[in-house]
């Protein structure tokens, strides 16, 4: 019974490949971090799903989340979340006529939430944020070296920018003299009302882990009716900035529950489901993307080594080798270019 709902979806979404184009959208996926270096058979998999922008992610660490102290670019970390590697990725998706997002992030030791980073005293603060200014200018100097089209300035950092507003105001200032480009920040999803800097940047970006339904396997309908009261949120936060919204981060996992807190990549969480995948992907497009105040957005998460992730016995986000893929390439594919 499954294979034949699924045998279904792909003659219905083959059927819709022919619509007429829609205007060109960001359509993008958020390119993981490697060990290794990419070359053409890792581009090849991104091209096919008709994504026009990928996002790279260098990364800087920090131990704890009141400690100050930011390590990044060094030789203990994956060759793709250095400043090489990140250039490596850039310069060979180009190759493809992908357009790039450079987004580094931190990941803080044991996987807690970058949100949560707090100092206890004025002096860690100002120590953080000389690490911070360390950090994100590394690599606002390596967009503007690769002509990357979109710089995101931080993500989920939201104690950060509550606690020192002004900061994050000279910063954005900082990065304008040396990258001409677009620039962004990743809210998190119950973040973004409160982020105040919004009408500084050029897109207001959210990572979209909103909740939209409860259900075991969420039919299409009941996501739709979840985001109403989502949605009038984004587009008033759009209107109140004069800034389009970009998607930072999307996606669903392929489990029970996937659209009830999609943000969740507890392993416990185990219960393959990618009806329930499928179907929360094709709520959020019929949502956002014909809005002209939504400019697009990066799927999570995207391997370098296609042909050995994901799968239909694969419970996390990405949606490489699962049904969702094609959701996914017939809706890109109509928003491009003819």
């Amino acid at each position: 019974m499954r294979i034949l709902f699924f045998s279904l979806i792909t003659v219905l979404l083959l059927g819709c490949a022919a619509a007429e184009y829609k205007p060109q959208k960001i359509n993008g996926v958020s390119f993981v971090a490697a060990r290794d270096a990419i070359d053409s058979t890792h581009v090849n998999p991104v091209i096919r799903i008709n994504s026009n922008y990928a996002a790279i992610m260098p990364f800087g660490f920090i131990r704890q989340l009141d400690n100050p102290e930011i390590i990044h670019n060094t030789d203990r970390q994956w060759f793709g979340e250095t400043r090489a590697g990140a250039k490596q990725y850039i310069v060979e998706l180009r190759k493809a006529n992908l357009r790039i997002m450079l987004k580094p992030q931190i990941w803080v030791w044991r996987g807690e939430f970058t949100g949560e980073i707090m100092m206890s005293s004025e002096e860690n603060w100002e120590k953080l944020e000389s690490s911070y200014t360390n950090f994100i200018m590394e690599y606002a100097n390596l967009a503007e070296e690769v002509d990357a089209e979109i710089f995101c300035i931080g993500t989920e950092l939201e104690l950060f920018v509550k606690f020192r507003p002004e900061y994050w105001t000279s910063l954005i200032a900082k990065i304008r003299l040396v990258y001409k480009g677009e620039l962004t920040y990743a809210a998190n999803w119950d973040e973004f009302r409160r982020t105040p800097f919004w009408n500084q940047l050029d897109y207001i970006g959210i990572d979209a882990y909103f909740p939209v339904s409860d259900e075991k396997t969420p039919s299409v309908e009941h996501c739709l009716e979840g985001w109403k009261k989502h949605k009038p949120i984004i587009k008033q936060v759009s209107k109140e900035n004069s800034r389009p919204v970009l998607f930072t981060e999307y996606g669903y996992r392929s489990v029970d529950f996937s659209a009830e807190r999609p943000w969740v990549f507890d392993r416990k969480m185990a219960n393959v489901n990618l009806e329930a995948q499928n179907n929360a992907m094709m709520a959020l497009y019929a949502v956002f993307w014909d809005e002209d105040w939504f400019a697009g957005g990066f799927i999570w998460k995207w391997f370098h080594k296609d042909e050995a992730v994901g799968g239909e016995d694969n419970f996390m986000f990405t949606p490489q080798n699962k049904p969702v893929e094609l959701i996914i390439k017939n809706h890109y594919g109509k928003y491009r270019n003819p």
